[in-house]
């Protein structure tokens, strides 16, 4: 089955439809478990359009540097990243913001996060996605990304059940620059090695190619803002203040897979099976989220919302064309890719969005053994991606804008 052509009419009544079921939703789970929750569900549909509109992802990104030593997209990150730790470390270090108390994602430094990472970053190259890209390009009608989203729940529900023996591992205590460091010098620091990174990048990007790669000039003037494309840098801009908006009402960063562990445990248990004796799921958090309605789990409606406003971006943007016509090693990709992602993210204590953006952004080192340990990954995946897909040279539609 081909992709399935949307007239300019259809478009905008998809577009209208999905925005309104956004806000629906929104004032639903907002009258249900408090407004915060409502709007944090606007927040996630927000994220969802800027990552679509800038095709804002981390896997492309990392590929391409890889491959071709281009690293515009890797600065675009490390912009992020400054701007998301600029906000941040004041904010942790007072403990509150806006009245409302804060806190990192700071954990342990050891075996886990490592090959956690590692397996992340070889998923993302099979799987064609990130889990912020899994969720976008899914929402915006990317129909192989569904396989790699069901088998990412899979994955998170399989690193719940083994969680507790990898934690068993050796590993350091966390350890965040804002507490070692203080708020000054942790923002110091991170600023220096961010820079560090990004003049990696243009040396080696001009050791290859003799300049820099130029951004594509993009109008943004008249409806530019509603229908995309978006500039690379404004993506990122715009994701580290949502992401730092995401801490003033939730009082944590931005999160993505301790929901996908959610469905798959609450899905499980629809079946028959029982969780309750896994050790991830006697924490008393995530024992208290298994007990209560999935509708009261914050990441979960982020999420959703995430999917929701793709969606509306992608029909903004003339882009929603579902194409079911999918080979069979690209499903075999997305399948294995999916596992290792939710299995890898289990074991790293999150994701490219809740180890890399949120661990770093809180002054975790954790965030920073997982960049380097996820980047491996990748370089592997990399060098596996020509055996799936064939024909292609390692690339594919699914994967540019994730």
């Amino acid at each position: 089955m081909r992709g399935l052509a949307l007239t300019p009419q259809t478009r905008l009544s998809v577009s209208a439809v999905a925005a309104g079921a956004l806000l629906l939703g929104a004032l639903a789970v907002g009258s249900a478990f408090g407004g915060r929750i409502g709007l944090l569900m606007v927040v996630g549909g927000l994220l969802g359009m800027v990552l679509y509109h800038a095709a804002f992802g981390f896997t492309a990104a990392w590929r391409v540097f890889i491959t071709e030593r281009r690293g515009r997209g890797l600065r675009a990150q490390m912009v992020m990243l400054a701007i998301a730790v600029l906000l941040f470390f004041p904010a942790l270090g007072a403990g509150s913001l806006f009245g409302t108390s804060v806190h990192g994602y700071v954990a342990p430094i050891g075996v886990s996060v490592l090959v956690g990472a590692f397996l992340f970053g070889l998923g993302m190259q099979l799987g064609g996605g990130c889990a912020s890209g899994t969720l976008f390009t899914a929402g915006g009608g990317n129909a192989r990304m569904l396989i790699t989203l069901l088998f990412f729940v899979v994955g998170s529900l399989i690193g719940t059940a083994h969680f507790a023996w990898w934690q068993s591992l050796p590993a350091f205590r966390p350890t965040s620059l804002v507490t070692e460091l203080g708020v000054g010098g942790g923002i110091a620091v991170s600023l220096v090695l961010f820079a560090a990174i990004a003049g990696f990048t243009v040396v080696m990007e001009k050791r290859r190619h003799g300049r820099l790669e130029q951004a594509p000039a993009i109008d943004v003037g008249n409806r530019r803002w509603l229908t995309g494309p978006w500039p690379l840098l404004a993506g990122a801009v715009a994701l580290a203040l949502l992401n730092f908006t995401t801490l003033a009402l939730a009082g944590r960063p931005w999160g993505v897979t301790s929901a996908f562990a959610l469905w798959g445990a609450k899905g499980f248990e629809f079946l028959g099976g029982d969780v309750s004796a896994w050790g991830y799921w006697q924490a008393p958090g995530n024992a208290a989220a298994l007990r209560a309605s999935v509708w009261g789990d914050i990441t979960t409606v982020m999420n959703v919302g995430i999917m929701v406003g793709a969606l509306v971006a992608a029909s903004l943007a003339g882009r929603f064309a579902p194409n079911f016509r999918i080979p069979a090693r690209s499903v075999l990709a997305a399948v294995i890719g999916g596992i290792l992602l939710g299995y890898g993210a289990r074991l790293a204590f999150g994701c490219n969005i809740g180890a890399y953006f949120g661990g770093i952004a809180s002054g975790s080192l954790h965030g920073w053994l997982w960049l380097v340990a996820a980047f491996a990954g990748n370089m592997l995946g990399v060098k596996l991606r020509p055996f799936f897909f064939a024909g292609e040279a390692g690339r594919q539609p699914a994967a540019k804008s994730c």
